[in-house]
């Protein structure tokens, strides 16, 4: 199969939105980056993982050179599902580009960062360096399958890298004001009081869980820290406090309050598991049991050492827009997350407001500047320019 479309940045991208690969189904978006990139010269390998309680996930790795200083780009062609499709003008899988803008799911996030990356790589000497991708269908929903296992593959297979890019959408209001250079970890839990059920008329013979439960929250509405060099105060959200009461003359025999914190760099998930249990302990449970428990696996923080190579990409962005970005690590999570076991990583790509969103779009000129921010950078990157 061939490919005449690998070095159009905007062509690339009106292919893989045409594909309605809501997560699992690729739904042929790996076949159109797979045709792209061998046009260009890379070896491509596909790869299937499954199991750990999770659906099958397809995945791509791609490679070319095999020499030189080495980057990895990584990123993932599953959308989230459209939702209504009243609340979009046409369909959201059929690409459409007016008054300067292209729109599509997946137009934000993150196929436009893929399409850039594939063009600006079109445009490098092979004999530069080496080039490789890392791309799962399996980013916005479990994330089990994909690029933590992907990763691990490419490992095994001796693919290390000097250098990665993850072409989530980074820019804040214009395209390249802010590169993450690192991100906030995740942890969700549930906490449990327990107390006894009875008749409202007859509270003696019940304990009510509700106060109880009313001071864990406060407990927790308290400052965790106050943040670090690169990270903003950790916060914990409480998310939900359910008794699955709804008759008013009973005393509920339980409630559980749910919450999720993003923490910062001074803190893994055990120490942060520990500082919550300290908190209940504060409690005055008046006869009541408190239990806590993790909801899902949670996700560390990471920052990536600010090296020459997060300099280079900086002054790349400056030169070509006139504003040098600002490091960043805000936001929620990222497949970023797993390559930053391995080596360095930061996240650069197109504004994205519109992402997730009805009418999801971006400007074109982003497009087509963020495809030049990349060979530019590549070219600084490999020594190909001083």
């Amino acid at each position: 199969m061939t490919d005449n479309t690998a070095d159009d940045p905007v062509q690339l991208l009106k292919n893989l939105i045409a594909c309605p690969s809501v997560t699992p189904t690729e739904a042929g978006a790996l076949d159109v980056l797979e045709a792209a990139l061998n046009a260009i010269g890379f070896a491509v390998t596909r790869l299937t993982f499954e199991g750990d309680g999770s659906y099958p996930v397809d995945n791509l790795f791609a490679i070319r050179g095999n020499a030189g200083r080495r980057l990895l780009f990584a990123g993932h062609t599953d959308v989230v599902p459209p939702g209504d499709l009243a609340h979009w003008t046409t369909d959201p899988f059929t690409p459409r580009q007016a008054d300067g803008k292209l729109y599509g799911r997946g137009a934000a996030d993150m196929k436009s960062g893929i399409a850039a990356f594939v063009a600006a790589a079109a445009a490098i000497p092979v004999e530069a360096g080496t080039i490789m991708l890392a791309i799962t269908n399996d980013e916005e929903a479990d994330a089990i399958n994909g690029t933590a296992k992907l990763m691990a593959w490419a490992q095994a297979q001796q693919h290390h890298f000097d250098f990665a890019i993850v072409g989530e959408p980074s820019s804040t209001a214009n395209l390249g004001d802010s590169i993450k250079i690192g991100r906030r970890g995740s942890l969700s839990g549930v906490i449990t009081v327990a107390g006894t059920q009875g008749h409202v008329a007859y509270p003696a013979r019940a304990n009510n869980p509700m106060p109880a439960l009313a001071r864990v929250v406060t407990a927790l509405d308290t400052t965790i820290d106050t943040g670090t060099a690169h990270f903003p105060p950790s916060n914990l959200e409480v998310t939900s406090i359910d008794v699955g009461n709804a008759i008013s003359n009973v005393i509920p025999a339980s409630g559980t309050i749910r919450f999720n914190i993003r923490y910062n760099d001074l803190w893994t998930p055990d120490t942060l598991a520990d500082w919550v249990r300290s908190r209940m302990a504060s409690v005055d449970a008046a006869g009541s049991t408190i239990s806590f428990a993790l909801a899902g696996e949670p996700s560390r923080s990471f920052l990536s050492p600010l090296s020459d190579d997060v300099e280079t990409l900086a002054a790349t962005i400056a030169d070509l827009t006139g504003q040098r970005p600002s490091f960043s690590t805000g936001g929620g999570t990222s497949d970023a997350r797993f390559i930053a076991q391995y080596g360095p990583v930061v996240e650069c790509g197109l504004v994205g407001p519109s992402m997730h969103k009805a009418d999801e779009h971006i400007a074109l000129s982003d497009l087509t500047g963020l495809t030049e921010i990349y060979r530019a950078f590549m070219l600084r990157f490999f020594g190909a320019v001083s």
